[in-house]
């Protein structure tokens, strides 16, 4: 026997087996880091080639009549409201108050926002100046009338009064022409003197030129009485000038108070505030096209005018007529149905969708409602009263979700990515939905259109 070939080399290795021994180390160190920090990728790309992969649907808890929306006569809609307003000012300018946000409720009349105003709280406030002097001026022209009336009476007491001096002048004057006549006829027969005659010459003389003056100054009276209409003619003329210029005035400062006015954007009825168009330092203008301005400044709702629009299709309107009974089911609360009737149908079709807008009033509104949101509205027949949903609310699952098999029927229930085995009594179908009498509360997620093969407990992949 060779013993030398048993025997154990002593020697050290050679240096390039160590090299390549540590390289080998240093490989599947780092193969190991790797693997270690990205074990979460290659898990889920493993599982999205090995596990199912599956749709999520839940049960649905819903009332008995909210369920019957799927089926029947019905369509969809949204909540619309019938008194709807863009507010803006009816003259343009730049916003310097905003007394309202999204959600407020004013009341008509509310100052809703104002614009820049001060040039025409100047307009207002020179208007109103001019107008007082023009009320001044027509009540002094009133009094000047008025003095004028109390001085044509006072020319007229006098016309009255010189006339009576005249009819007494007038009496001396036939007096003393009788004793004149008297006192020449006696000289003529002898019985009276001369100086007798003179003197009744002298009287006579003296009345004649007393009646002169008299009927002098009743002329020269009724011409001041005749100078005093005059004067109250020019003064009524002023006077019905000041008034037109008081009118105009007045009529000036309404059109200036009415300019600014125009600078408040108020409420024209009790509603709600919904959008904002604009906000303070924005210039708003009525006539806006684009640009840098904007046309409205908020757009508020009447709540109390809500009321469902639908489009229903004209294959379906032959039993549709105004009056006609209908439930009301809001997609955000389907289980709450609202009684209402067909208020209004429009009198055009839309040509493109084929289908003519409905407008259904509501009879028991609440706060839930709101514009734009959706709703399905069932409309019932003569015989089918508008009642509230019964007492026990209904299970539905897609029809898709529900597993027929020998031994019953049945849903998988998804409890993170396990699917779960739940057997379950199925009841009446309301369209491609299955109520579900026991086995499910509501709120489940649940495997849709599982894989035939599908065991309880095996783990799936939610498809994405």
């Amino acid at each position: 026997m060779d013993l030398e070939r048993l025997r154990i080399d002593r020697a050290p290795a050679p240096r390039r087996t160590r090299s390549r021994t540590l390289r080998r180390v240093v490989i599947l160190a780092v193969l190991g880091l790797l693997l270690f920090l990205f074990r979460a990728p290659l898990l889920r790309g493993y599982e999205r080639i090995t596990l199912p992969s599956v749709r999520v649907t839940e049960a649905t808890r819903t009332s008995p009549s909210a369920a019957s929306a799927a089926s029947g006569v019905a369509a969809n809609g949204y909540i619309v409201a019938a008194r709807r307003a863009a507010l803006s000012a009816d003259t343009p300018g730049r916003v310097v108050e905003m007394n309202v946000e999204e959600g407020t409720a004013v009341k008509k009349g509310d100052v809703v926002a104002r614009l820049f105003a001060e040039e025409y709280r100047a307009a207002v406030r020179r208007a109103e100046a001019e107008l007082a002097i023009a009320k001044a001026a027509e009540a002094r022209l009133g009094a000047e009338l008025a003095a004028a009336r109390a001085r044509l009476e006072t020319l007229r007491t006098n016309v009255d009064a010189a006339a009576a001096r005249v009819e007494e002048a007038k009496a001396r004057a036939a007096r003393a022409k009788t004793d004149y006549e008297r006192a020449a006829a006696l000289v003529a027969s002898g019985a009276g003197t001369q100086q007798e005659t003179d003197d009744a010459q002298t009287e006579l003389d003296r009345a004649v030129a007393a009646r002169n003056a008299e009927e002098a100054l009743l002329v020269a009276s009724r011409g001041r009485v005749a100078e005093g209409e005059a004067e109250i003619r020019v003064v009524e003329a002023r006077l019905a000038e000041a008034g037109a210029t008081t009118a105009s005035r007045a009529a000036a400062r309404d059109e200036a108070e009415a300019i600014l006015g125009k600078t408040e954007v108020r409420a024209p009825f009790d509603g709600i505030v919904v959008l904002k168009d604009a906000e303070v330092g924005e210039v708003v203008s009525p006539n806006a096209q684009g640009g840098n301005s904007r046309g409205a400044v908020v757009t508020m709702v009447d709540f109390a005018s809500l009321e469902a629009q639908v489009e229903m299709p004209e294959r379906s309107l032959g039993g549709i007529a105004k009056g006609r009974r209908a439930q009301v089911f809001l997609d955000a609360y389907p289980e709450d149905g609202y009684v209402g009737f067909v208020d209004r149908i429009w009198p055009t079709a839309n040509r493109q969708k084929g289908t003519v807008e409905l407008r259904v009033r509501l009879e028991n509104p609440d706060e839930r409602l709101r514009p734009e949101m959706g709703v399905r509205v069932v409309f019932l027949d003569e015989a089918t009263p508008a009642a509230a949903a019964p007492e026990e609310p209904l299970v539905l699952v897609p029809e898709s979700a529900l597993v027929r098999a020998e031994g019953g029927s049945g849903v998988f229930l998804l409890e993170r990515d396990v699917a779960r085995w739940r057997a379950v009594e199925p009841g009446d179908r309301r369209g491609n939905r299955v109520a579900i009498r026991v086995g499910l509360r509501g709120g489940e997620r649940l495997v849709d259109d599982p894989p035939a093969d599908l065991k309880d407990g095996a783990r799936v992949r939610v498809a994405e």
